[in-house]
């Protein structure tokens, strides 16, 4: 690991001098490279499939670790995004002249080193690679004991496109090893190499992490994200974007856990919308309104607006207005991202203005909590915190800045 660690920093110093050219073929040859290995790339997805069926991982997980030729075909689509994006290194967030002459202007630069610590979703591999590689930053990536050789297959075509734009390939490296001891070193910082941590996986892991890391973390918590109907609420729409919400894909992170919904619109929209997530096969649990309504509906716990249920579950809970739906959304979210089903524009902006969570949502489904949804091209993660980066993190989130100075011959009296 500490050896990883010089090589990535080695190469870091050659990637924040890279053109913007080369960065950009780069990623193009691995795309290429990736659509060219696709049945390695199946095959070694369908050993890490069996393998996780017989460990009796979860639905959810399972449908995070699968690939296929789908799945690979937006892999190879977001590498060729991320390769076209504009390149951040360099380019000038802001710039001013004082009154002495000294022009002064803020540039982006590369953060350096990125270690990245992810479970199942063997596609970060190649969002994190393509990534770090753009924004100028060399990256060690830890991917989970089930995606091994799913990720380790895509990593190959990865190195193969910096091969062939002539860029170290310690650029994007494979921790080779299970072993938890290698996410140990990793978070220690492998002696002063690594300069930020993102972690992507499940709270017993973002938790590890932000207790254990002595680098700076860009954190990702779980996704307990909330959808609040109005009485404004169109009921088609609310409808048709409260089943996307939940029961598009519900293992990833942004989809709705708890539906909060206005008292005054329980005879029109509520049993329309819960047939509909019924008959995509959710299963409600409501408090008490709501089983008034729909009795055979499972009795929500305190437990219940805490969960993230990352299954075919929701809760449910009827709210007096949109201030009791930011005020319960304040208590139990976790930041993520939150949707409001709304036609009154004081209502929205109330909800935009009342909620600190980093995606707020207006008529949309909370599944476009995404990178690449965002134009991102990936993302590394959703992160969750204040602190430099917030919501999708992709290649400017993955910059810092620098202060260039130009003078004239001035002195400071």
């Amino acid at each position: 690991m500490a050896e990883m660690g010089r090589k990535a920093r080695a190469a870091a110093s050659v990637l924040a001098q890279a053109s913007a050219e080369d960065k950009q073929k780069a990623i193009h040859a691995a795309a290429d490279a990736l659509d060219a290995a696709r049945a390695k790339v199946l095959a070694a997805n369908s050993e890490d499939m069996a393998a996780g069926a017989e460990r009796g991982m979860s639905t959810a997980f399972l449908d995070r670790l699968k690939l296929d030729d789908k799945r690979i075909d937006g892999i190879v689509s977001a590498l060729r995004v991320v390769a076209d994006l504009p390149d951040p290194v360099g380019t000038t967030i802001a710039d001013w002249s004082r009154p002495n002459g000294l022009r002064i202007s803020r540039v982006r630069t590369p953060l350096g080193v990125i270690g990245v610590i992810f479970e199942s979703r063997p596609n970060v591999t190649a969002d994190a690679g393509a990534l770090c590689l753009k924004s100028g930053n060399a990256v060690i990536l830890r991917g989970g004991s089930d995606s091994v050789r799913s990720s380790g297959a895509i990593h190959d075509a990865l190195v193969a496109g910096l091969v062939a734009a002539g860029l170290p390939d310690d650029a994007i490296q494979l921790v080779p090893t299970t072993d938890r001891a290698a996410v140990g070193e990793m978070l220690k910082g492998l002696n002063g190499s690594i300069d930020v941590i993102v972690p992507r996986g499940g709270k017993t892991l973002v938790a590890r992490v932000q207790e254990e890391a002595r680098v700076p973390v860009f954190a990702h918590l779980e996704g307990l994200c909330h959808t609040y109907v109005d009485a404004s609420a169109d009921l088609a729409m609310a409808v048709s974007v409260v089943v996307n919400a939940k029961m598009r894909r519900t293992g990833i992170c942004g989809a709705t856990e708890t539906l909060l919904i206005h008292r005054d619109i329980l005879d029109t929209h509520l049993l329309p919308i819960l047939t509909a997530l019924r008959e995509k096969g959710c299963e409600v649990r409501g408090d008490a309104e709501v089983l008034a309504r729909l009795p055979d509906a499972v009795p929500a716990t305190e437990t219940d607006w805490r969960t993230e249920y990352e299954d075919a579950i929701i809760s449910v809970k009827v709210v007096a207005d949109v201030g009791e739906a930011i005020a319960h959304i304040e208590h139990y979210s976790s930041h993520h991202t939150e949707a409001v089903i709304a036609e009154d524009p004081a209502v929205v902006e109330r909800f935009f203005a009342g909620i600190d969570s980093a995606i707020l949502m207006h008529n949309a489904s909370t599944q476009f909590a995404d990178g690449g949804e965002f134009g991102f091209g990936g993302e590394i993660g959703i992160a969750t915190g204040k602190m430099h980066a917030r919501g999708p993190v992709g290649v400017e989130q993955l910059t810092s800045f620098k202060y260039l100075v130009r003078g004239t011959g001035q002195t400071r009296p």
